[in-house]
C-alpha cells in the first residue's frame, strides 16, 4: 500500500544499511550533524550518502517508511552561515531510525523510554537523541546509542 507523500522539514541520509531521517526545528544542527556523519562514515569505509536536506518528502510503500528528494533541491544542501552547497544525493531510501540532535545542556538527562517520531502519515520511526558539543565525534555517539540489534555496518 501507497500512501500520498508529506513535506516533512527535516535531512535524510543513509549510514551503512540504514536510513536516518534527522529531525528539529531550523538551527538544531540536521545539516551539520548529517554532514558529520556521512564524512565519518565514508572515512571507516561504510556506503553513505544525503538523500535530501530541508525538505524530505515521507511516503510508506509496503509497509517500509520511504524518504524521497524533491527535485527541487535535489543535490543541494544549507550550510548555515556558508550559504548552499551542491553534493551527491541518492533519490529516495528507506528510513529506519529519526535522529533529534541535542546540544547542552541536555536535559532531560536521559531520554525517554522507547520515543518515537511519529509522521504525518501516523506511522513511526524510533527516535534517538543525539548529543551535540564541541569536541564529540557525532558518528561515534550514534554507533554507540544505536540498539544492538540495529545491524548498523560497521558497528
Amino acid at each position: 500500500m501507497t500512501r500520498q507523500a508529506a513535506n516533512v522539514h527535516a535531512t535524510a541520509v543513509v549510514l551503512g544499511t540504514r536510513g536516518f531521517l534527522l529531525i528539529g526545528p531550523s538551527g538544531a544542527g540536521k545539516t551539520t550533524l548529517a554532514l558529520a556523519c556521512l564524512a565519518a562514515a565514508r572515512n571507516i569505509g561504510l556506503f553513505a550518502a544525503l538523500v535530501a536536506d530541508d525538505q524530505v518528502l515521507i511516503s510508506v510503500q509496503n509497509g517500509k517508511i520511504i524518504a524521497r528528494r524533491p527535485a527541487s533541491i535535489a543535490g543541494l544542501a544549507e550550510i548555515r552561515g556558508a550559504g548552499i552547497v551542491q553534493l551527491k544525493t541518492i533519490p529516495a531510501a528507506v528510513l529506519d531510525f529519526a535522529i533529534l540532535p541535542v546540544k547542552p545542556p541536555f536535559e532531560p538527562r536521559m531520554p525517554p523510554e522507547n520515543e518515537t517520531f511519529l509522521l504525518p502519515s501516523g506511522d513511526f520511526l524510533p527516535l534517538l537523541r543525539l548529543p551535540l558539543a564541541e569536541g564529540l565525534n557525532s558518528f561515534e555517539i550514534l554507533r554507540l546509542i544505536l540498539p544492538q540489534n540495529a545491524n548498523f555496518q560497521g558497528q
